[in-house]
């Protein structure tokens, strides 16, 4: 059984277009595409000049009648700056709501952890509603509302770290890495951020992503597997090295991106394969550690293959 070929066709077409811009990161891409297909957000965090900006960019630019808006957070970012402010029009004697930059289809909310906490609350609650509310009026954000968040985890002078109830939003945490030397000397030889990216042209509708979204919320997922996913994030919960483990959030978060990935990966059914995947991109994040030697990450993959294990897959 597979996908409807309308839908993997799009998909196709996304990642396809996202590769020629980003090398080598076929795997980092499905993620993100999964994580948009769901309707969660993700967090990229990694280290500087590796395209975490570009990646949003460039999946704006295949998205056709797309809005794409780019917040750089500063210290001095206020959360009006964001969500947007009445202004008050002497023509009318009357306040009109000026939306602020989290009104468009793909959001990238650059270095999130350099503004205040304050308003890392006010995209984060964005993010959870859908709306925005000013005064007495609350604001609809469209039907496709996309947050990429990007964090620099190696500098910390000047930042204020996410705290886990609000990294918790983000559906999954991503981390690009350091391309191998053949596709770094391509990227250099190329240069596709310069010469590659402004000349991209959409290759699928917001009605395409729409539709795939819907799609990808139908994708049969066995009771077994989502039998897996509770039993994974409760397993955190109890683990020595851990003390504060993943919420219900998270394993309902899992279960939506592995019916997600699977119709990237042409299916219209969740296999086991697909929990392994991303319990790493999901888990890891929600997980604060008690023993600072575990790698979060590899502690929710081995976790999820435990637990598929016992299940017989």
């Amino acid at each position: 059984m597979g996908a409807d070929p309308s839908e993997t066709r799009a998909v196709r077409d996304l990642l396809d277009g996202l590769a020629t811009v980003i090398k080598g990161k076929d795997h980092a891409l499905r993620l993100l595409v999964a994580t948009f297909l769901a309707g969660g957000h993700a967090l990229i965090e990694d280290a500087p000049g590796l395209g975490k900006t570009t990646i949003a960019r460039t999946l704006a630019a295949l998205v056709g009648g797309s809005r794409f808006r780019r917040i750089q957070f500063t210290p001095d970012l206020l959360p009006y700056d964001i969500t947007g402010v009445d202004v008050y029009d002497p023509a009318t004697t009357e306040f009109v709501f000026r939306p602020g930059p989290v009104f468009a289809d793909v959001v990238l909310a650059d270095e999130i952890n350099r503004s205040t906490p304050k308003v890392q609350s006010a995209l984060l609650e964005v993010m959870a509603e859908k709306q925005v509310t000013i005064g007495t009026a609350t604001h609809l954000l469209g039907e496709v509302f996309f947050v990429i968040g990007t964090q620099n985890p190696i500098e910390i002078e000047g930042t204020y770290p996410l705290p886990l109830a609000q990294v918790d939003r983000f559906m999954t945490r991503i981390r690009i890495g350091y391309p191998d030397e053949a596709t770094e000397l391509a990227i250099v030889r190329g240069d596709p951020s310069h010469r590659v990216m402004p000349t991209l042209t959409p290759v699928c509708t917001l009605d395409d992503i729409r539709t795939a979204q819907r799609r990808a919320a139908t994708v049969h997922c066995d009771e077994a597997l989502m039998n897996a996913a509770v039993r994974a994030c409760r397993l955190t919960r109890d683990h020595h090295g851990v003390e504060h483990g993943a919420s219900p959030r998270g394993a309902l978060m899992l279960v939506a991106a592995a019916r997600a990935h699977a119709l990237v990966r042409g299916r219209d059914y969740c296999s086991d394969g697909d929990f392994l995947t991303l319990a790493p991109a999901v888990i890891g994040h929600r997980l604060k550690l008690r023993d600072h030697r575990l790698d979060p990450e590899q502690l929710s993959s081995e976790l999820m293959a435990q637990e598929l294990q016992r299940l017989g897959f």
